[in-house]
């Protein structure tokens, strides 16, 4: 669909909580689809939500049949393969060390005692297979706790070095505990953002300046709070915000011009 036209047909896995789910009425929910469906109600367009096969989403995309990705989807490593929207999400994994470690990077966890959360994703990450799985095999243990409360608490009691886990979560701990902080070397990066089939800018401008206002007005704050992702949200940080200003002022311009000549 081109900005012009007045639905946006979004492609999403519908097996994905808390971005994109069926709930116990049979309606399709999530903080994804709430979203998309704020930005369609600023925008006066209808929301289209269209379960797919996640192994077809690109077919789906090139053929027409939907206009957008928008389901916890990570940008990183794919930055060449669509238009994104402004990454809103960061998954991000992360490590955690009191503040008075001697760990300057990751490569100072060699020999030290890591804890991780037994079956979460910085587990996967770090396990035998996993893209950090060399860097783990450096490490003195990599230690899985059943929470991450326990492994704070081993962390204040000085039994394990460092924790690996997502930076949502991470930020959230730091908060409840003092004397800790994140190291600046991330184990990897993973944002989500909408993606657009590639080269649909005018699209994907349009709805960048709508998930702005969002963020302005406190609507993507307010459901970000409602799904339990607040902590993950990254919409308008890191110099986003002015890039898609940037990228959407040309678009809204043109706009406003329009609406001028009609009101005249």
């Amino acid at each position: 669909a081109d900005a012009d036209s007045k639905t946006l047909t979004v492609g999403f896995d519908a097996e994905y909580p808390p971005f994109g789910y069926m709930d116990e009425s049979g309606e399709y929910v999530g903080f994804d689809l709430d979203v998309a469906q704020k930005v369609c109600d600023n925008l006066g367009w209808e929301l289209v939500k269209k379960p797919i096969n996640w192994d077809s989403k690109d077919m789906e995309l090139n053929s027409g049949a939907i206009d957008c990705i928008w389901n916890g989807f990570t940008m990183n490593g794919r930055e060449d393969d669509y238009t994104w929207s402004v990454p809103y999400v960061d998954n991000s994994q992360v490590i955690v060390i009191p503040e008075d470690s001697d760990i300057a990077d990751l490569a100072g966890l060699a020999g030290k005692t890591v804890g991780v959360q037994a079956a979460s994703a910085a587990l996967e990450l770090l396990s035998d297979g996993g893209d950090q799985a060399d860097l783990a095999a450096t490490f003195g243990t990599l230690q899985q706790f059943p929470d991450y409360n326990n492994a704070f608490i081993e962390l204040q009691a000085g039994s394990i070095d460092a924790i690996a886990m997502d930076i949502g979560v991470a930020n959230y701990q730091l908060k409840q505990h003092e004397g800790y902080k994140i190291l600046d070397e991330a184990l990897n990066s993973e944002k989500y953002a909408v993606g657009f089939k590639l080269g649909n800018e005018e699209l994907r401008d349009t709805v960048n300046d709508s998930l702005m206002q969002l963020k302005e007005d406190g609507t993507f704050d307010a459901l970000a709070e409602k799904y339990e992702l607040t902590d993950m949200v990254c919409l308008g940080e890191d110099g986003d915000a002015e890039a898609a200003k940037a990228a959407t002022e040309g678009a809204s311009e043109a706009a406003t011009e329009t609406e001028a000549e009609t009101e005249a």
